[in-house]
């Protein structure tokens, strides 16, 4: 049949998953191939679930993955450059303007939304059409539950940017069934810990035997209890928490700097329950941070063949640490250039004269290759996840401080001080969050889920950025107008209208 409609930012990334301008075409609309020539057999249900996890691609290639994160919180900034500071300085609008590049999203919010409604979509065909495929029931029914636990992230992941967002659990046959009203953020959690409730169930593999990158029944059982800890759900945080412990399938690496290491991904498993997994083959999966971290110029050989100087750790930030606290050595106020010489950050970089420098993801080695993979859910954040829990319950616990030591003595740091008040005491596991999780993506979540943000980000300033002035409607990022203009069922964030 002919056909005429238009194509919008909301059809493209949830009917079509394509990013294309708004445009007027004459399509002729032929039966979808997902209806009518896909998902029959286990080849194509294996290739539909890797378009699901490609999402992910899109999320930590730039990587928003992080960095939209990152750059609006009291512990990294950037290098002023293609509308990275709007983040850090509260300037962005409903159009983020200033963050496209030749009509390409960079590092905005705008490409959150894109990129997860994406793979909404491409999860929502899989577990519509998988059931009827002709292949190994097994793995069948762990295709569905990394499909179930990939639509319950990505929607994690939305909501804990946008607020209130639409639900998308069916598949767009159409252009209208593709566009979709906001749901309340109570409702959005349901889903998500529906969709976990069915991965769980599903029979998905345990570490070690899981692939590389795939979704576990760990991972599955973590991200429930993150998801329930931002919903303010303690026990159920808790529960999932213990649960993913009690598997005894991970456990904190020795020495924390080796979760990082390029050349130590394999090992690093142990901890890392789920992570964005750079492919070292060209062109493959990647990301920026190699680059964004290391000096500016090439300077300093360790920490990447080509780096730019964009990305830094605030002085504060780095003093806010135990000097015997052995994260610290994962920040750095000085590097060793290619001669040798110890070289003081800020007298080669006079635009971040209080620039300290990360050092989680170094790449000395390749351009292409060995990237260190982004972690996304790891043990301590489990066992911090079940300090707080546990305390927001039944305070400070003999068990709430044993989980936060647990943290604390694998990073060279006595047991937290006894006796605390319970405040005090969460207080003190969100401060161990910061310690822990910097530059992962983590830290303006825990900010903005506790109200925090508007007292923390004020003071975190410096020579570069003198003045944040964050307010409340920066609690969530404005849905792009794109897709407001896009879908006459979806309404701007009141803070935002």
């Amino acid at each position: 049949m002919k056909k005429t409609f238009k194509i919008t930012a909301s059809l493209c990334t949830l009917a079509a998953s394509i990013m294309l301008p708004s445009c007027e075409l004459n399509e002729t609309i032929y039966s979808s191939i997902y209806t009518e020539d896909f998902y029959k057999t286990a080849s194509d249900a294996e290739k539909g679930l890797v378009a699901v996890y490609g999402a992910l691609g899109s999320l930590g290639g730039a990587p928003a993955l992080t960095l939209i994160a990152d750059f609006s919180d009291d512990q990294t900034y950037p290098r002023g450059v293609v509308g990275r500071n709007t983040l850090t300085l509260f300037t962005y609008d409903v159009n983020y303007t200033t963050q496209k590049s030749n009509s390409r999203v960079f590092e905005s919010p705008q490409q959150i939304w894109q990129a997860c409604y994406g793979g909404i979509e491409k999860a929502n065909w899989v577990i519509a059409k998988v059931p009827n495929a002709t292949m190994d029931e097994t793995r069948k029914k762990q295709i569905l539950g990394e499909a179930y636990f990939l639509r319950a992230f990505y929607h994690w992941f939305l909501t804990k940017n946008f607020g209130d967002i639409p639900i998308k659990i069916t598949p767009s046959y159409t252009e209208e069934e593709a566009l979709t009203a906001k749901s309340p953020k109570a409702d959005v959690y349901k889903q998500i810990y529906a969709d976990l409730d069915l991965a769980t169930s599903a029979g998905l593999p345990s570490f070690p035997s899981v692939v590389k990158g795939r979704a576990s029944n760990e991972a599955a059982l973590a991200l429930y209890a993150k998801a329930a800890l931002y919903n303010e759900d303690w026990a159920k945080a808790l529960e999932k928490a213990k649960a993913t412990i009690a598997t005894n399938k991970h456990a904190l690496l020795p020495n924390v700097v080796d979760v990082y290491r390029y050349d130590n991904e394999d090992a690093a498993r142990l901890e890392n329950i789920f992570a964005y997994e750079v492919d070292p083959v060209s062109p493959g999966l990647g990301h920026q941070l190699v680059g964004l971290c290391g000096p500016a110029g090439s300077a300093a050989p360790a920490y990447a063949r080509t780096s730019f100087g964009s990305m830094f750790a605030y002085q504060s930030f780095f003093n806010s640490f135990d000097p015997a606290d052995k994260r610290r050595t994962l920040l750095d106020t000085n590097y060793i250039d290619k001669a040798g010489k110890i070289v003081p950050q800020k007298s080669i970089t006079p635009i971040t004269t209080q620039g300290v420098l990360i050092k989680k993801y170094q790449d000395p080695v390749s351009t292409i290759g060995l990237i260190p993979n982004i972690p996304i859910l790891r043990m301590p954040d489990v066992y911090l996840i079940a300090a707080e829990a546990e305390a927001r319950l039944n305070g400070p616990t003999a068990a709430a401080y044993e989980y936060v030591n647990m943290v604390r003595n694998r990073a060279g740091l006595p047991n937290l001080k006894a006796g605390l008040a319970k405040d005090a005491f969460i207080e003190a596991v969100l401060q161990e969050r910061a310690w822990e999780f910097f530059a992962e993506g983590d830290r303006w979540y825990d900010l903005t889920r506790t109200g925090k943000f508007l007292t923390v980000i004020p003071k975190a300033v410096n020579s570069v950025y003198p003045v944040r002035n964050v307010t409340p409607k920066n609690k969530y990022f404005p849905i792009p107008q794109d897709e407001i203009n896009a879908n006459s069922k979806l309404e701007q964030n009141p803070d935002w209208k």
